[in-house]
């Protein structure tokens, strides 16, 4: 709302309609009630009655409560516009606007004064004031505002910029402007073919530029699309200018335009340009650019030169930015701003001699003494500059070597590049890479174009709305762009619409704007050997790729792929994440992907998917044996086409892992679409290679999301050994996150299917999962009896690390049939055989049932010690759920030995860690010591709260320990301390 005087109010009719408080936007309301506002504005200050309001807006149709309806407009547009704006008086409403507030009184003024000038003899001012009045143009004038009247006015104020239009085309001509006026002539002429004003000036301007032959053609043309579509001959004006053409009349030449006042000592006319074009009035966020430009080009005038180049892909708004910044400095340079479109991602760019040509008689220079050579007008043009304070806009440069002669040399000048290609090689440049929009101001950009009230009540769509359109300003622009001209569009519709990715691109068209054709451009510029790569480097499912895998998908050496990647970069088509890390913008990669399927050979996609997996299942089985080493799971994998990682170390291995793991599983998810099933063996041996993903807690629901995929392809593809192995890896991590019914669903099936095809991977790792779901089930026999079988298994196979686990597991099993003492004899041997090894992740398995055995054994200062160097493995290998797990036994363990508090506070740590991952049952088991621990120390109504979240996550899953749990809170029924106001468990637990 406008708390200050109506003369803070600006106006807008010339495009949308729009109003602002100073510089703050305000929220003119739905369609009908900017209609209102429109009729007002265009009364001038004149009441416009009720009746007058109604027919105006409706037309003969008005609706049943058309006044009400006025009155409530009436009253929001007053809460907008303050009351001292919209008053009422005569029975209707007037609007009390400010000299100079609204634009179509200043576009009003300024063409008057245009005609003055004109007849005064100063044709150059006259054509600078009648560009400033176009220049409020912002589209359609009165735009998205319906009603009978609207569409009278718009069509009248269409009119009328045409014809201001004619007028300034004219001036053109007049001031020798002839070569330039012909593309825009050509233009209109296309888009208004009827109208013969436009076409008698392109004919006089390309009868000026020597082209007479064309300007006798196009009156023929005209002659017979009037013949074809009115039934008329060409009017007195065309047919003269005809018959002058044919005799080649002399008064048709160009005459020298009368010159502007020139400076003491002689030499050109200064002319002040003033060329920038009008920004956009939806402008929004970008202020840490804004501000990092404004302050570059606002300290221009201490330097020699300064130069500020903007880079970014197609759409990301560098125009837009370059332009605003450029209006908010001009006071910065009193001498004038220049503005060109170099074109250059077009295949033609501008030629810096014509460019040059344009500047200097935008100086003042006349065309007689525009020098024919590049350097001799570069030189000029510095000339031209020297002393003076100008900012030159160099709009969509294609590199450095085009716009080296545009730049002037003088003190105080400044130079505003935007560019796809980083100006690396530009001496001097304060570069900037522009980034897309962050959400919030994207958010901001879709609500100015759409509207506060359509997006206020639907803000999750829009934000997937501006999410689809990977926070692109372009992309944003176009998709609300078609929901504003679209009223019965919901944005919850255009959200669905955007969310099938095959057809976004599609989807992200209106008028000639589309994203894919801005793609276009700085495709087409790419050598043969730079698109191969732009289109199969998208091809990957990873939301980023490493230097090393990039280079598997190119089938290239690394040093030549990363001098191709960076070429990419510096054309703005790919994103350097990081050092060494390349990943492309959402919309960017779904045109390299179309470009893929329709440029490239059957078969050359997947075989580049193939050797990106290969390229990951070398590495990750490099990972693995150091981390397992005489495991030999390795031994049992598919053969790969090509080499990993050289990995060296432990720790280079670990870190090479969690930092391709979103790339990892992405691949392996890939390979089970059905297009790829030849790829599914190597997809489940990764998986199996990067198992140690599933426990780390980060990527455990990705992978088992992945693995869950594999075993379905696996088995619409009837491969079973594949399905064996995945069933079993799916089972490992269901049983993970406490899924313990499922888990054990697939290990049976996996059991079978690996002893059907005799794979040893199969054969050992089911059984060892089912015994440690039987485990948890309270089914200590039959656990012992599968972990007997998969320590056969592991034997048979030669794999002591193997070996090493079902004996840990064992161990669990045999405490709880009661035999201790071969229970720590078992932890014992699995962890001795892994010392043997040099194993140091499943040492901490080792370590940790072997802390649990000697617990149970009473033994319980080593027990805290052996899981003490169990928790210092986990955390060192990033085994968030194993930690969480070591400090659950640690609270065990402390509790028992007489120490609750320390208990208490392992238990906290615990459920910190497991808060996302393990399972109901996990959460729910250590609220249970946590509970016994707090009960220990005094704190009743805390352990009761423990036990009754526990008791609430056991029941999920039909734990065996809920009878457990509700004896406990029996136990505290009679014990209860006097409620407090302290901390309850839960939020203890969930810090």
């Amino acid at each position: 709302m406008n708390d200050g005087s109506a003369s803070d109010l600006r106006f807008a009719l010339l495009g949308p309609v729009r109003v602002w408080d100073g510089e703050n936007p305000l929220n003119a309301g739905s369609p009908q009630q900017r209609a209102m506002l429109a009729v007002l504005l265009l009364r001038r200050g004149r009441t416009a009655t009720a009746p007058e309001l109604i027919d105006a807006m409706w037309g003969e149709e008005p609706p049943s409560q058309a006044t009400a309806t006025l009155r409530t407009y009436a009253s929001r547009l007053r809460k907008v516009l303050g009351a001292s704006a919209l008053v009422t008086e005569a029975g209707g409403y007037a609007l009390r606007v400010a000299p100079g507030a609204l634009d179509l009184a200043r576009a009003e003024t300024l063409a008057a004064e245009a005609e003055k000038r004109r007849a005064a003899g100063d044709p150059r001012r006259s054509r600078e004031l009648l560009a400033e009045a176009l220049g409020l143009w912002d589209g359609e004038a009165l735009a998205g505002t319906p009603g009978p009247y609207m569409e009278g006015q718009r069509s009248r104020l269409t009119e009328w910029r045409l014809a201001l239009l004619e007028s300034r085309l004219e001036l053109d001509l007049e001031l020798g402007g002839h070569t330039e006026a012909v593309s825009e002539l050509t233009a209109l002429s296309a888009e208004y073919p009827l109208r013969e004003r436009l076409r008698s000036l392109l004919m006089l301007a390309l009868y000026r530029g020597g082209r007479q032959a064309e300007a006798l053609g196009l009156y023929a043309d005209t002659r017979r699309l009037l013949a074809d579509e009115l039934g008329v001959d060409p009017g007195p004006e065309l047919a003269e200018l005809h018959q002058r053409i044919l005799r080649a009349d002399p008064a048709l030449a160009a005459q020298e335009a009368p010159a502007a006042e020139a400076p003491e000592g002689g030499g050109p006319a200064w002319v002040r340009p003033a060329q920038l074009p009008a920004t956009v009035a939806d402008f929004t966020g970008r202020a840490a650019f804004v501000a990092e430009l404004g302050q570059q080009l606002s300290t221009a005038g201490g330097r020699v030169m300064a130069v500020s180049a903007l880079a970014g892909i197609g759409g990301v708004g560098k125009t837009t930015l370059a332009v605003h910044v450029a209006h908010e400095a001009s006071e910065h340079f009193p001498d004038g701003q220049l503005y060109v479109d170099l074109q250059g991602s077009s295949p033609r760019p501008a030629e810096p001699e014509v460019v040059l040509a344009s500047f200097l008689r935008a100086l003042g220079t006349p065309d007689s003494a525009v020098p024919d050579s590049l350097e001799d007008r570069a030189a000029l043009f510095r000339s031209a500059l020297a002393g003076r304070r100008v900012l030159t806009v160099l709009d969509n440069a294609r590199d450095a070597a085009q716009i080296r002669p545009l730049l002037p040399g003088a003190a105080g000048c400044a130079v505003l590049v935007t560019s796809r290609v980083r100006m690396v090689d530009l001496a001097g440049a304060h570069l900037v890479d522009l980034d897309v929009m962050s959400p919030e101001e994207a958010l901001d950009l879709f609500t100015r174009i759409v509207g506060e009230e359509r997006v206020a009540s639907e803000r999750e769509a829009a934000l997937d709305v501006v999410g689809a359109c990977g926070f692109l300003p372009l992309a944003i622009r176009i998709a609300a762009s078609r929901l504003a001209t679209r009223r019965t569009w919901t944005v919850s519709f255009l959200a669905r619409k955007l969310a099938d990715g095959k057809r976004r691109l599609d989807e992200l068209r209106v008028g000639d704007l589309a994203v894919a054709a801005t793609f276009e451009l700085g495709y087409g510029q790419l050598e043969p050997h730079q698109a191969r790569a732009f289109r199969l480097l998208s091809l990957p499912d990873g939301p980023d790729i490493s230097l090393p895998a990039a280079a598997a998908v190119l089938d290239m050496d690394p040093d030549d792929a990363e001098d191709l990647l960076e070429s990419l970069v510096d054309a703005s088509l790919l994103e350097s994440a990081a050092p060494g890390r390349y990943r492309y913008h959402d919309l960017v990669r779904l045109y390299a992907r179309s470009r893929a399927e329709s440029d490239d050979p059957p078969g050359t996609a997947p075989a580049a998917l193939a050797r990106l997996l290969d390229f990951c299942l070398a590495t990750a089985a490099r990972a693995y044996e150091l981390e397992r080493p005489g495991d030999r799971a390795p031994h049992h994998l598919t053969a790969v086409s090509r080499s990993g990682l050289p990995l060296d170390c432990r720790d280079s291995a670990l870190d090479w892992l969690f930092a391709e793991a979103p790339g990892l599983l992405a691949a392996a998810r890939q390979a089970a679409a059905p297009e790829n099933r030849a790829m599914l063996r190597p997809a489940a041996d990764l998986l199996l290679m990067a198992q140690d993903l599933m426990e780390s807690g980060i990527h455990a629901r990705a992978y088992e999301d992945v693995t869950r995929a594999v075993v379905e392809a696996a088995h619409a593809a009837g491969d079973r050994l594949v399905e064996g192995r995945a069933r079993s890896l799916l089972g490992q991590a269901l049983g993970m996150s406490g899924q313990f019914d499922g888990a054990d669903a697939e290990a049976r099936y996996a059991m079978t299917l690996g002893t059907a095809v005799t794979d040893p991977v199969t054969c050992s790792y089911a059984p060892n999962l089912r015994g440690i779901i039987a485990l948890y089930r309270s089914r200590y026999q039959e656990a012992a009896d599968y972990f007997d079988r998969a320590l056969s298994a592991f034997r048979d196979d030669g794999n002591e690390p193997g070996e090493a686990a079902a004996l840990s597991n064992l161990s669990r099993a045999l405490l709880s049939l009661g035999q201790k003492d071969r229970a720590v004899a078992a932890a014992e041997a699995g962890v001795a055989i892994y010392q043997r090894q040099g194993v140091t992740l499943r040492l901490g398995n080792g370590l940790y049932a072997l802390g649990i055995a000697l617990a149970e054994a009473g033994r319980l200062e080593e027990a805290v010690d052996r899981q003490s160097e169990a928790l210092a493995i986990f955390r060192a290998n990033r085994q968030r759920l194993w930690e969480g797990m070591t400090f659950y036994r640690l609270a065990h363990s402390q509790l028992a030995a007489g120490r609750p508090r320390q208990a208490a506070a392992h238990a906290e740590q615990a459920l910190k860690l497991l808060r996302d991952i393990g399972g109901d049952w996990r959460r729910g088991t250590v609220q249970v010591i946590l509970g016994r621990a707090l009960r220990a120390v005094g704190q009743h109504d805390r352990a009761r709260a423990c036990w009754t979240e526990a008791l609430e996550l056991l029941e999920r899953t039909s734990a065996p320990e809920i009878g457990e749990v509700r004896r406990l809170l029996e136990s505290t029924a009679s014990v209860r301390n006097p409620p407090t106001s302290g901390p309850t468990c839960a939020s203890s637990g969930r810090s």
